[in-house]
């Protein structure tokens, strides 16, 4: 017999318990009725009965496995691309400490909740490129999403279609046979300074891509730092401002049946973000026969119940007057 739950010490703590108080029991009884004619067999069996209901109870508690089973598991993965805005309004800190260090932040927290699917990375502005590959190594991962700064990639504006091109092509010419499902998560401001998303969007929903975006930003807005100075806005000679723009993150998530999550001043669903990826179904990639232990705690339990029942039910005359 295996025991789910063998905490020997608990069963024999409660046990001490049971014995404890029903002895205190049993020594009041005789005191209040000492002068009394206590028929000792109907008390003898009131006491067997308590006693084997409650050692069940403790049977089923520690979770008696009697047996084996087999039982077919099916694995499941998912592929996922992280693509981050890295273009210097994520140096901006409408949200602090700034935009990319909060984002950095999450992504590490977000990563550790998929430990057994593929992750990517992807850093884009004006350019995208291939941070790191597809893989199941969260501590690689971990070690790329620490290096993230603004300076890996040209800034000559943000261009939303880059990242998305490539996570599609990736996915496309992925030489693994293993069949899951593909996610992007689209990381920005919002700000998106290239061609329109119709077409990308049209095509990674046929190709059954979906694309969970995540704006970072306030509507506020705020400078955008660069050394020690700002970036200054070549048409007023001012400090630039940036803003979060939602209307193309959330375009492009509706367009591929994904979802828009933010993290602003006013709402923070990186949470949201995770619960929404755990509920999508990951591809079937193989099937594993286990032999799992069968739990009978079920029928200890079962047997504990009707004898309480009985023991409320039918009290035993244990005072003859």
């Amino acid at each position: 017999m295996i025991w789910a739950y063998p905490d020997v010490k608990l069963t024999l703590l409660l046990a001490g318990i049971f014995g404890l108080l029903y002895f205190i029991y049993l020594f009041r009884y005789w005191k209040i009725n000492h002068k009394l004619e206590v028929e000792k067999r109907r008390l003898f069996t009131k006491v067997v009965i308590r006693t084997t209901y409650f050692v069940l109870f403790l049977i089923a508690f520690a979770g008696p496995s009697i047996g084996t089973s087999l039982k077919e598991i099916q694995e499941e993965g998912k592929d996922i691309f992280i693509a981050v805005d890295l273009s210097q309004s994520m140096n901006a800190a409408d949200i602090g400490p700034s935009r990319l260090q909060r984002i950095k932040f999450e992504l590490k927290n977000l990563t550790k909740s998929f430990p057994s699917d593929r992750i990517g990375l992807i850093i884009f502005s004006s350019e995208a490129f291939m941070q790191c590959p597809l893989t199941f190594d969260q501590s690689v991962l971990q070690l790329y999403i620490d290096g993230l700064n603004t300076g890996l990639v040209p800034n000559f504006g943000t261009d939303l279609n880059g990242p998305l091109k490539m996570a599609e092509e990736r996915f496309l010419n992925d030489e693994s046979q293993e069949v899951k499902s593909k996610t992007i998560i689209l990381i920005s401001d919002g700000e998106n300074f290239g061609d329109d998303l119709d077409d990308i969007g049209s095509r990674l929903n046929s190709e059954g891509i979906k694309v969970f975006s995540l704006g970072i930003g306030t509507e506020r807005g705020s400078s955008i730092p660069r050394g020690n100075g700002l970036v200054i806005d070549p048409q007023t000679g001012k400090p630039a401002q940036t803003v979060l723009d939602r209307a193309p993150l959330q375009q492009i998530a509706a367009e591929t049946n994904g979802q828009y999550f933010e993290i602003s001043d006013e709402v923070q669903e990186i949470g949201d973000l995770t619960a929404a990826l755990e509920r999508v179904e990951g591809g079937v990639t193989g099937s594993r026969v286990v032999e799992a232990s069968a739990n009978k705690y079920f029928y200890f339990l079962l047997a504990g119940l009707v004898l309480s029942l009985l023991d409320m039910m039918l009290p035993i005359k244990t005072i003859k007057l």
